[in-house]
């Protein structure tokens, strides 16, 4: 059985120059719900090669692309997928989890005081020592030198504005936001299926 033989034996490359970049660990592929757009922009949906190659045997996956390269089991040859669709759809959570990485995204990763990309941390809007809670209504992103000066006061005390007030996103704005914040590597096969106005590498 291919899928076994698959799991059992490594595949073989041909790479005569030994580059590390064309192991296939570096041969993720795009996962897309069943209506062809990502399952998340941020972070991207990525399977690793042995996942994608499991789920087509399944038959849970379409392939939509494929790098050039081969695996190979002792009675079977496959490209590796770039790009999969499931076959069923996948319904996103209407609300992201309250994560400090979420939050950063949510604003952008800058301060909401000043602006600053550096140094970022949260702070509580109205201070949790005047009965502030955690939340996503009462925490922004805050960069470390606004934070120390906004110590346990509100805004208006500290005559600090805020660049946005905060809210509860959802998973949609946050995918939106995210589009804003591509990763360092795109395959070319996943062109036609990502926003992101950047360009390709080679």
């Amino acid at each position: 059985m291919f899928q076994q033989g698959l799991i059992e034996t490594r595949a073989r490359l041909a790479s005569a120059d030994g580059d590390p970049t064309r192991k296939l660990n570096n041969c993720p592929a795009l996962v897309l719900n069943a209506d062809y757009t990502p399952l998340s922009y941020y972070p991207l949906s990525l399977w690793p090669w042995q996942t994608a190659i499991k789920a087509v045997f399944l038959d849970r996956v379409d392939i939509v692309a494929s790098y050039e390269r081969l695996v190979h089991s002792p009675s079977f040859d496959m490209q590796i997928p770039s790009v999969i669709a499931l076959k069923q759809y996948v319904k996103p959570s209407e609300f992201p989890a309250f994560t400090r990485f979420n939050l950063f995204l949510r604003d952008r990763f800058s301060c909401q005081y000043c602006g600053s990309p550096q140094h970022l941390t949260f702070d509580h809007v109205m201070p949790r020592r005047l009965g502030g809670i955690t939340s996503w209504e009462n925490i922004v992103t805050a960069c470390a030198p606004c934070n120390m000066k906004k110590g346990g006061r509100t805004p208006k005390q500290a005559r600090m504005n805020l660049q946005v007030p905060p809210i509860r996103p959802t998973n949609w704005q946050l995918q939106e936001r995210g589009k804003g914040f591509p990763p360092n590597y795109l395959h070319e096969t996943w062109r036609d299926w990502l926003y992101w106005d950047v360009e390709l590498e080679e």
